[in-house]
Parts: structure tokens; sequence; C-alpha cells
């Protein structure tokens, strides 16, 4: 029996889902940071419970060919990386398992997704400092990162993954508190000032924040000084945030220095940033993401899109200009101001944002835009899509869905509902035993059109996705004139009654009969329903039962494409078809 701070040799067989190592030994599963596929590494047990085991790596006996020299000295210590000793092009293919498993596990979907689309920058590719300030056991001032699952602050002072104005900027904060005698906040006994700094990179500019626990820093005019000498043009603002909180920034803002705001511009929309404005932090990997989703939504131009959860809206203001006409939906009252300034800013007037719950602002839209080439595009909170969004889209008869999400495990979840490939009973969320994959969906339900990760995030374990669905429902109808006769041109009905007379079949075939041949072929049953709905969409002629009822108690199932493609193959062997 494995016990902890025993010491154990075995091999890894593969990655989970934080970039953890997998290794099986004596009926547990360990999870051991830091080790790759294939390598033969010495773990000590930290913690066995339930199967479940996890471990830290003592050495790596045999490395794999995969691993790389991390770039930061503190990897293993801070928790910002996970996979800076893994080779690039194995961490986009990484990425790309991650999110197809978890479609296959959380939702049953079987979907071949490729890597993830790479960063041009692996590293230094984030526009964005945010470092927390506090104090360590001996009362200094340390300016790092969290260390993994805790609020200990690794120092650090070059991060890989930033540029290089981040580390100068760290430099003269460091300076600066140590001339002015400040002091970095103290989480348990809630004493000091300084709690965060927040820089953001705006097309060159440069937008700092101070986040304290005080009401004022001294000197700050020092500290304007100091950056001036390394950042060009910048303002700085003072965020107050004196509540026992794990939340970065206050509720106050106060300019200190410069405009507060600077103009940018993203695939030819003007916006203006501020201190609390979101936008992602890989630059280069944003755009591939945004040109993706206008590609797979906006494709002619005359498309009404919907943008839930749309933020600032940056994105709603690319689709008024690439479609006829964009809503966005977003609940932060100040999100929807600045979606409207976007608006004003650009003269979009085919842009409406609109400020509200999106499952409840979602079916007044789809109800004032019926009957037009509706698209929709979901970019939800880690969190996920709400369940109600999700039945009231299943509802809609909207063909195009694009999904953007952070967490491939909510991001499962969502698609299996939207699928078809989770259903609820009894109020939980249970696999569909009908749903046999995507290839041809349940009527009803949206199929994947196509999965696409984006490493947004290089070095990290997390991961962007973009999934695009359609609905299996005929989008559109074909008009032809037909005319009957025996002249030139014209149908003719006496041969139309000749091939019926030749084709049909040499007995009467009875749903039991089609039935006894699925079980005999096939090895399963299927209901008579099922048959019959079979026989309907290929337009095969249908008798109204005795015991028909008006109303059904319940949703009408469906055959799985299984059950449908061995109805039409029985179908043939009767010659019905």
């Amino acid at each position: 029996m494995t016990e902890k701070n025993q010491i154990v040799c075995a091999v890894t067989e593969g990655l989970g889902s934080n970039g953890e190592g997998i290794i099986r030994h004596e009926g547990v599963t360990f999870f051991v940071p830091y080790c790759l596929p294939g390598e033969k590494v010495r773990f000590r047990v930290l913690k066995v419970k339930d199967k479940i085991g996890y471990g830290k790596a003592e050495e790596i006996l045999t490395p794999a060919e995969e691993r790389v020299r991390p770039k930061c000295p503190v990897f293993t210590r801070c928790g910002g990386c996970q996979l800076q000793h893994l080779q690039y092009r194995a961490q986009l293919r990484f990425k790309g398992n991650i999110v197809r498993e978890a479609l296959r596990k959380i939702a049953g979907i079987s979907f071949d997704v490729p890597a993830a689309v790479k960063s041009d920058f692996p590293y230094g590719y984030r526009n964005k400092l945010q470092m927390p300030v506090g104090m360590d056991k001996d009362g200094n001032n340390v300016i790092g990162f969290y260390a993994e699952r805790s609020h200990r602050i690794i120092p650090v002072e070059n991060c890989a993954i930033h540029p290089e104005w981040a580390e100068k900027v760290i430099a003269l904060l460091k300076r600066y508190m140590k001339e002015c005698a400040i002091k970095g906040y103290d989480e348990e006994k809630g004493t000091g000032s300084l709690r965060h700094i927040v820089v953001r990179e705006i097309g060159g500019k440069f937008i700092v924040t101070l986040v304290s626990a005080v009401k004022s820093l001294p000197n700050l005019t020092y500290f304007i000084e100091l950056l001036s000498t390394v950042l060009g043009t910048f303002t700085l603002w003072l965020n107050i945030n004196d509540k026992d909180t794990n939340v970065v920034f206050g509720e106050k803002f106060e300019l200190i220095f410069g405009p507060g705001f600077f103009e940018a511009e993203e695939r030819g929309i003007c916006y203006e940033a501020g201190p609390a404005t979101f936008m992602q932090v890989n630059a280069d990997v944003r755009g591939k993401l945004y040109d993706a989703v206008l590609a797979a939504i906006a494709e002619n131009g005359d498309e009404v899109v919907v943008d839930a959860y749309s933020g600032g809206g940056l994105l709603t203001a690319m689709f008024a200009k690439a479609c006829r006409r964009v809503y966005g939906i977003e609940l932060e009252e100040e999100a929807v101001r600045c979606a409207d300034e976007l608006k004003r800013k650009n003269g979009l007037e085919n842009m409406t944002n609109i400020c509200g719950y999106v499952e409840e602002k979602l079916e007044d839209v789809l109800e004032k835009e019926k009957g037009e080439r509706l698209r929709l595009v979901l970019d939800p909170p880690r969190a996920g899509i709400a369940r109600s969004v999700l039945k009231a889209i299943l509802a809609s008869d909207i063909p195009e869905i694009a999904v953007i999400s952070c967490n491939p495990a909510t991001l499962a979840r969502d698609v299996g509902i939207l699928t078809g490939g989770l259903i609820e009973k009894d109020g939980e969320l249970v696999k569909n035993p009908d749903f046999q994959g995507t290839e041809e969906g349940l009527n009803g339900y949206y199929r994947i059109r196509s999965v696409q990760p984006f490493d947004m995030f290089p070095q990290t374990k997390h991961v962007e996705t973009l999934v695009v669905l359609s609905k299996k429902i005929p989008d559109s109808h074909i008009n032809i004139d037909v005319e009957f006769g025996e002249g030139e041109g014209q149908f003719s009905l006496k041969k139309i009654k000749e091939c019926a007379e030749a084709r049909k079949p040499k007995e009467k075939v009875t749903y039991k009969m089609i039935q006894e041949y699925i079980e005999k072929t096939y090895g399963f049953k299927v209901h008579t329903a099922y048959i019959a709905e079979v026989k309907r969409d290929l337009g095969l002629p249908m008798y109204d039962a005795p015991n028909a009822v008006e109303e059904l108690k319940r949703p009408r199932a469906h055959p799985t494409p299984k059950m449908a493609k061995a109805i039409k193959e029985t179908l043939k062997h009767f010659e019905i078809i």
C-alpha cells in the first residue's frame, strides 16, 4: 500500500488537464507536476485518498524528447506557468487534447479536435502586468506572483511571459517603495498600503494603476518621474481597495497623472481603453480568434447577429461592420456604456447594446428578429452559459452559433446540452443514451461544425476555444414547378404509376416485421415511433392511428443516427424504398 512520503519510481503515462503528469502505481492514479509522458521519474507521495494521489517530482530519471529547459528561474515555485518544461509544439497538441477529452468525458462527444492555433510569441506575449505586492515572513516588501493554490507571494523580478518593459517597471516600483518607506499589504494582518500594480500597454502607451489599501500614497510625483524614464507616454491611476477581498480593484479610481484613457484600433474599430477595460492579454492570438469568429458567422454580410455576454462591445462593433445588424447583450452597466461610446465613436447605427441578463433579453431579440438570417455568438464567463439561455436557444430556430470559452469543462457541458449529448433528468445533467456522437446530429439539436482551440496563454495550462455549431433543420427550400402530362417535357402519370406498382412490396410489411428484422440483423430494438419518424422524413404514406393523442405528455424522442440508418436499410430490404 502506497503511503505518504514514500518514494516511488514509475513512468508517466500522460498529462492531466492542469499540465501535471499522470502516473499509475499500485492501483492509485497520481498527479505529479512537471513530469512529461514517457518519463521515468522518482517522486515523493504527498497525499493519497480514494485511489487518487498527489506527488512531488524528486528526480527525472529518463527525460522525454519534448522536455526543454524552462526560461524562468522560479518556474516550479511560481503559480503563473505550468508548461515551460514542455516543447511549444507539444503544448499546442496538449491543449487540443484537453478540449477533446473534456468533450468526450463530460458530454460523450467524439470530435477530432486539432492542436491549438499557435501564438507567434510563445514568450513575452502579455500586454498586461498584474502583480500582487505584499510582505514576506521577515516583514520585507515582496512583488511577484502567488504560488500555486496559495496567496504566498513568490518574488519575481523578470517574468518570461512579460515583455521587457515589465521588468523595468517592477524595478522602479521597488525603488519607489524603498525610498518613500511604503509597505506592501499584509493580507493576514490587514496592514500595509500597496496591494497590487497593474500596467496595461495599449498601442505603445501605458495605463499604470497602483492599488492601495489606504486613501493616498506618499510622493507619487517621484514615482511619475521614475516611470517617465522608461515608459514614454503613460497615465497613472490610484485605485482604493480597502476591503478583505481577492478582487484586485476596488470601486474608486483616482486619476493622478496623464489623460487617464488612450485610444487604440483593432480590426478597423477605434476604441478607448482605461484602467478597468477588459482586453485579452495576447494581442496576436486575440486577433486570430476574432478573425475566426467573423469568418464563421459573417459569411455574406446579410446576417443579423446577437453577441451575448458582449462586454465592452469590441467584437459586437466588428460584427456591426461586417453584418447587416447586430445586438450586444451585457449585464454590466459600465460595459454597456463603453459599448455605446464605441458605437458613437465608430458611427455604427446598426449596433444595438442591451443591458440585462442574457436569458431575459435574448428571447426579446429573437422575437423581434423572427424570420431574419440570425446568428448567435456566445462568449460567457468561466462559469459558462446559463441553463435558461441554452433552453431558449434550443427552442429557437437560430441556424448557426459560435461559442467562445476559456474553460474546457463548462464548454463541454454547454456544447453537450446544445448537441443533445447531455439531457436533464430529475434535475441533473446525464448523458443521453440515444446520442451516438456528432456525425449526423439529433433532430432539434445542434451539430458541431468545428472546434478550434487557441493558445492565448502560452506556457500555461489555459486555453481559449471556439466551437461553431449548426442546427439540424433545413435552412432553405427549393421550389420546383412540375407539369404532368403525356407531352414533350412533361412527367407521365402513367409511367409513374407503373414504376410505383413495380416497386410495391410483394407482401404487407408491418411495423412488427420491421422491428423483428432490425433486432435480428443489428442487435437492438427500435420503437414504432422511430420507424414512423423515418418514414415521415422519407415522404412515405402515413395513416392516422386510431388511438393517437392530440397533445404529447412529454417531448417526442427521436431515433439516433444509428437507429435511423438501420430503419432505412430495413425499408430497402423490404423494398419499401
